[in-house]
């Protein structure tokens, strides 16, 4: 009996190690079956993150200021990829995630993923839609190009370990291959028929040698100095060390980086003179499709031109109306709003804290972040915008940096909405808000221009009756600047899709122009150019705008008497960045 028992289990043992492999194989490789689906889209939302934000090393850095603790240890230090082929290539990456998204049971999934799954769906869906014109894509426009963006979003790269400062070197040293790409796709599209005109070409050269115009006192220079200088005084380093690091950037700078933004600069004059269309992108093979694409994927407004251009002629007739029953009412207030004070009686800093508090009765509260207001450099003060939010990672919430750009800066007025625009309850209150909602790591990688500077806006309407008080001036007049602001918005918005749309020429902006008694032909062509060079980009502003006042108004009417205005932003803020179909289909849901 012995024997046979042990006989028996010698042969049992070996069948049992059979069948718990097979049974372990059937799991492993199967496994996604047996979790929920929620499980299942979460695990695909993270894949995505990670595909997503470790193929650009700067996206990386000012989303995630601790990878490792998401699983990132290893990753590729460059700047991204401009090679015409692989842009190509990266539509069939899109094509395959779309796939996959729709492999999902929507139905098994919790509320805050069918918000992802429908904000994926359609980006996604928008992202194909363009697939066969991406050579119109323009990497270099003189205000929002890859030129004029990487000086400061370099001179913030934050070192919080030694590695950052060796992975900030190697993104510096890869400078030069990655506008050798540019200036490959820049070439195609010469070949293509869809260079940029003479007028930008220009432009943009005059940029890149005001930055290489002198080592010593450049931008990157000082800013990195700055930061070695702050290392020492915290003992993190000796003054041996920053003293490396110094010369070693100084190295960088000059056998990389200035040598990148002259090769860029050359390679740009060389193409001068194949632009030949100095319009809008209608004049293009492709324009008016892809400035739909430009429409929806930046604004997130879905509508026809013909449906979007009804509304912004609505709302400047009901603006023009209102100013003009202010000026009869009180014709003073012309006079007193051509000479507001220009010298301000508080810091930027006061009025942000001004501000703070004084939104607290109308939106839900925020803390007291810390933040910092910086000026921008002067070299780059005639490229840079008026003011801009650098925001933070989404694991630290922090720093927040507001810049201001002085040469910009017209009246105390004036800097008081761009610091609520900027900040509170603007871009830096909404950031925050929505980062300690703690959504899907996904969602930080989407900013939809339309909610985030549309949203911006919005608010920046609501500071000119903050600022009352504060500055000390009349109602009526804060007010009229507010409509003033507006009506200025809108225009710029009809006149960039009567130029990227509709083929209006310089003569024609400059008679509608003339019409709102702008007569300077100067200021006509400068306001032209820019549209020109940056389509789409006042709409991602006054539509989103509008966006959020409709969505207001439909709030207000399903509420009746019970709406709340706090209540009301408390819901987009929690929805946080999305389109504006995908927007309004969940807030009404709270309404009902």
């Amino acid at each position: 009996m012995k024997n046979f028992l042990s006989s028996k289990r010698r042969f049992l043992v070996p069948g049992f190690i059979v069948l718990a492999v097979f049974l372990f194989l059937i799991i492993f490789t199967q496994k996604d079956r047996f979790l929920t689906e929620d499980a299942r889209f979460k695990k695909f939302t993270q894949q995505l993150f990670t595909e997503e934000v470790t193929s650009n090393t700067l996206n990386l850095h000012y989303t995630l200021a601790y990878p490792e603790n998401y699983g990132i240890k290893s990753y590729p230090i460059k700047l991204g990829s401009m090679d015409p082929d692989k842009l190509e290539e990266s539509y069939d990456s899109v094509e395959k995630y779309k796939e996959k998204l729709e492999d999902f049971t929507y139905k098994e999934l919790s509320k805050e993923n069918r918000i992802t799954y429908d904000i994926l769906k359609l980006d996604f869906s928008t992202q194909l839609s363009i697939k066969d014109n991406y050579m119109l894509q323009e990497p270099l426009s003189p205000n929002l190009g890859i030129q004029s963006q990487l000086p400061v979003l370099l001179a913030e790269y934050t070192f919080r370990t030694a590695d950052d400062i060796k992975d900030y070197f190697t993104l510096l040293s890869s400078m030069t291959g990655y506008f050798d790409e540019i200036l490959e796709f820049e070439k195609k599209k010469a070949g293509e028929g869809l260079f940029m005109s003479d007028t930008s070409v220009d432009r943009i050269i005059e940029q890149c040698n005001a930055f290489t115009e002198d080592l010593s006192t450049n931008y990157l220079s000082t800013m990195f100095k700055d930061k070695m200088k702050g290392f020492v005084s915290r003992k993190a380093m000796t003054q041996k060390q920053a003293d490396s690091y110094i010369k070693m950037h100084e190295k960088i700078m000059a056998k990389r980086v200035f040598p990148a933004y002259q090769s860029l600069a050359k390679g740009l004059a060389d193409l001068k003179g194949n632009g030949t269309n100095t319009g809008g992108l209608s004049n293009l093979p492709g324009g008016t499709a892809y400035y739909r694409y430009l429409i929806r994927s930046g604004t997130g407004d879905y509508r026809s031109i013909k449906e979007i251009e009804e509304r912004l002629y609505t709302q400047l007739l009901t603006d023009y109306k209102k100013m003009q029953s202010l000026i009869v009412a009180d014709p003073k207030l012309l006079t007193d709003a051509s000479s507001l004070p220009e010298t301000c009686s508080s810091t930027p800093a006061q009025m942000l804290d001004y501000l703070n508090k004084a939104i607290s009765q109308d939106f839900p509260d925020s803390g007291k972040p810390s933040y910092k207001v910086k000026y921008v450099h002067e070299s780059m003060e005639g490229f840079s915008s008026p003011a801009f939010y650098l925001t933070p990672p989404a694991d630290t919430l922090s720093p927040n940096v507001i810049y201001i750009n002085k040469s910009s800066q017209v009246s105390e007025a004036e800097l008081f909405t761009t610091l609520a625009h900027e900040g509170f309850p603007g871009h830096l209150y909404q950031t925050l808000y929505f980062g300690k909602t703690e959504p899907d790591d996904i969602r930080h990688l989407l900013s939809f221009g339309g909610y985030v500077e549309g949203w911006a806006t919005y608010v920046e309407s609501l500071s000119y009756g903050y600022g009352a008080d504060y500055l000390k001036l009349d109602d009526s007049l804060m007010e009229l600047l507010w409509l003033n602001r507006s009506v200025s918005l809108c225009l710029y918005s009809l006149l960039d899709i009567g130029i990227h749309d509709h083929g209006w020429d310089l003569g024609t902006v400059t008679k509608t122009l003339n019409s709102f008694g702008i007569a300077s032909q100067d200021t006509c062509g400068e306001i032209y150019q820019y549209i020109v060079e940056n389509p789409g980009n006042y709409l991602k502003y006054y539509l989103g705008y509008l966006n959020f006042i409709d969505l207001k108004k439909e709030a207000q009417t399903a509420a009746g008497k019970s709406f709340q205005l706090k209540e009301f932003h408390q819901y987009i803020l929690e929805l946080g960045p999305a389109q504006f179909p995908v927007l309004k289909k969940y807030l009404l849901m709270e309404y009902k």
